[in-house]
């Protein structure tokens, strides 16, 4: 039996002196282990002795503070990951997995998911349907999270040494996402909770990981799991919506964030979804007075909250559809089984368009602004405005929401009860930073006109070329 406790001394022993070598470190351990057996047991306990193995197979200190980003979005979900969740399929199903009864079942698992998601429906994840699922959505989720990652990473907010806490972990998409959009060099325990067959994905998924990744999946319900110790990142993945009582579970995991922590949470953008994501957020924040949007619903006026649809959502670059989608989308247009809209893209799935919300204990925002209210007006106020030109500042919070005709674009200060949306009436240089802008800037707008929207009962700011929009931040 190993000396684990030796091996820990002898390493907590030398690492503020020099590199730990278990070629070097067997000798001073009580029965002395073999070589491979020491390393084995420094990768199992990598977190607690804060260090990471290098390419010559020794063991430094994990760098301290932020990780430095180097992301660039993400264009296709990796080979790899597709490779391996295909050796899944063929396991299951054989090399023909996309052709015959297998085929149809995966693609009758696929429409029904759909079916049930737009009637707002539960779904029991048994094999077949999990990877089912995770067939259609691993890409989208894998992409998804990056985005939401990085503006933490951007910000300095992702220690080198982190503890994650993924609730509902499903397949493994968000998992996947964060593994690679961390740095090799960062130290990670990933506490996945899922109870479902999901879960055999996901394991499968992420293993093997590189050292000083360490991730463990509990097959237990979100509110059945006890989390132990604190956790820098608690992350809630396409999940809030399926929960019956979602703001509880939220609360219980609140108090194992770490105090400079970040709660994530995912939807989809649909609107059924990312209002739901919104009720949940104004829920907890009515109720949790320590807590705080970071991002990306900023509460711009003090003492105010919106009370508004809430249907926010942001619009990232197409993903590459992977192979084991193309495949299963081209044997649909040849089985005797398939409908007759088969092969109409209907299983490949690129878009990468999602609703997220950051929460945060410690009070911070991802954009520092007090409104000055004798130089802009509040939207809560809006009423009193109708027909008149005024100045306000309100985040965007969508892409172009126009089929056709002019651009239009969700507005918000925080503070509004009613749908406020940017119209961009007529281009001009003055105004190009409505259009230009990404998803959560904080914007100015100087001279907009408000006008009263009947047919859609919200409040249309229209920017013309007598307008100015500047972007603060």
């Amino acid at each position: 039996m190993t000396d684990t406790d030796g091996v820990l001394d002898a390493a907590k022993y030398l690492r503020p002196v020099r590199p730990i070598d278990p070629e070097e470190i067997y000798e001073y351990v009580e029965g002395q282990p073999h070589p491979a057996v020491v390393r084995q047991t420094l990768r199992e306990h990598a977190f607690e002795l804060g260090v990471v193995e290098r390419e010559d197979g020794t063991f430094v200190p994990v760098e301290e503070g932020p990780i430095e980003p180097a992301f660039r979005g993400v264009e296709r979900f990796p080979d790899a990951y597709a490779r391996r969740f295909e050796d899944l399929l063929v396991e299951r199903y054989g090399s023909g997995w996309p052709e015959g009864d297998a085929g149809d079942r995966l693609r009758e698992r696929i429409d029904g998911l759909k079916v049930a998601y737009f009637a707002d429906e539960s779904v029991t994840y048994d094999e077949e349907t999990a990877l089912a699922y995770a067939l259609y959505h691993l890409p989208d989720y894998y992409a998804a999270i990056q985005y939401v990652l990085d503006e933490l990473g951007r910000a300095g907010l992702l220690d080198r040494t982190l503890r994650v806490l993924d609730v509902g972990a499903g397949a493994g998409g968000p998992a996947l996402g964060l593994y690679d959009y961390l740095p090799d060099d960062s130290l990670v325990e990933y506490d996945a909770v899922e109870p479902s067959a999901a879960a055999d994905v996901f394991e499968t998924m992420l293993d093997p990981t590189r050292p000083g990744f360490d991730a463990t999946v509990h097959r237990e319900t979100a509110e059945a799991f006890a989390p132990e110790g604190e956790y820098d990142l608690v992350v809630f993945g396409n999940v809030l919506s399926e929960l019956e009582a979602p703001v509880p579970v939220v609360e219980r995991y609140l108090e194992a964030l770490a105090p400079d922590g970040t709660v994530l949470a995912l939807s989809p953008a649909e609107e059924r979804t990312a209002t739901r994501l919104r009720d949940v957020e104004r829920d907890l924040l009515d109720r949790n007075e320590e807590l705080s949007v970071y991002a990306p619903t900023i509460r711009l006026w003090p003492g105010e909250s919106p009370d508004d649809r809430g249907w926010t959502f942001t619009r990232k670059p197409d993903v590459e559809a992977p192979s084991f989608q193309r495949r299963l989308e081209r044997a649909a247009s040849d089985s005797p089984g398939g409908s007759p809209d088969s092969g109409d893209g209907r299983y490949t799935n690129s878009a990468v368009q999602f609703a997220y919300l950051l929460l945060r204990t410690d009070g911070r925002r991802a954009i520092e602004y007090d409104p000055d209210p004798g130089r802009v007006a509040k939207m809560a106020e809006s009423e009193r405005h109708v027909t008149e030109r005024i100045d306000i500042a309100a985040l965007k919070l969508s892409p172009d929401l126009a089929d056709d005709g002019h651009p239009l674009f969700k507005i918000s200060d925080g503070s509004e009860a009613i749908d406020h949306y940017a119209v961009l009436a007529e281009r001009s240089g003055l105004n190009e930073s409505l259009e230009a802008a990404p998803y959560g800037s904080l914007l100015r707008f100087e001279n907009v006109l408000v006008l009263w929207n009947d047919d859609e009962g919200a409040y249309n700011l229209v920017v013309d070329a007598e307008t100015v929009v500047d972007r603060l931040a």
